[in-house]
């Protein structure tokens, strides 16, 4: 991932500070993760990443700047997994399509899977002004943006309607997927998907 905004190198550097540094955001990512952000505190993230709170404050401004960080490696790892889903998913850009769906179905049907980080952090970070909310407000577009450019292939033209579409059933998915059985709820969405992109194959076939 990528030092995230703000983040400053602890003093002197080396294998030592990046190994820590490194704790911090993996143990810090989990636990918002499973437990929300709020409700954890910067005592906790470093007694169960077993470094000081002055390593920490080497690190990180802040509790905020660490969410930003944390956020950040998250976007960064779905990020990578669109770029090798659409890049091993197939020849056609509906089978592009289809791979970015699987890989989404993947997280949901992870162990531990408690939703869509960033929806998450939206609910706790409502403010629109606010960094963490401003971050995921940018996650979002660059999500949305990938997947209509992906559909705009399939059907030959603009495809701002099917890409919000897409977005829309990824949305419900990820809510529903862990509330309820995680591989019927995968099968709708990627069903759901499907229905997107016939309809863009016979919007196609029709206007050729």
């Amino acid at each position: 991932m990528s030092e995230g905004k703000g983040n400053r190198k602890g003093a002197g550097g080396g294998a030592g500070t990046s190994a820590a540094r490194a704790r911090l955001l993996a143990t810090a990512t989990r636990i918002f993760y499973a437990e929300g952000i709020h409700a954890v505190g910067v005592d906790r993230i470093v007694s169960e990443a077993e470094v000081t709170r002055a390593t920490l404050y080497r690190h990180f401004a802040g509790k905020e700047e660490l969410v930003l960080a944390c956020l950040d490696q998250v976007d960064q790892g779905m990020r990578a997994g669109v770029a090798a889903a659409v890049r091993d998913g197939g020849p056609s850009a509906a089978d592009a399509v289809r791979a970015v769906a699987r890989f989404i179905t993947e997280g949901i049907r992870s162990e531990g899977f408690r939703g869509c980080a960033f929806l998450n952090a939206a609910v706790e970070y409502p403010d629109p002004d606010h960094p963490v909310h401003q971050a995921v407000l940018a996650h979002r577009q660059w999500f949305l943006e990938t997947v209509t450019e992906l559909l705009a292939r399939v059907a030959g033209e603009p495809a701002e309607e099917a890409g919000l579409h897409f977005v829309m059933l990824r949305d419900g998915a990820m809510a529903a997927g862990c509330l309820s059985d995680p591989e019927q709820v995968s099968a709708t969405f990627l069903l759901g998907v499907d229905g997107v992109l016939e309809s863009l194959e016979k919007r196609e076939k029709r206007e050729k």
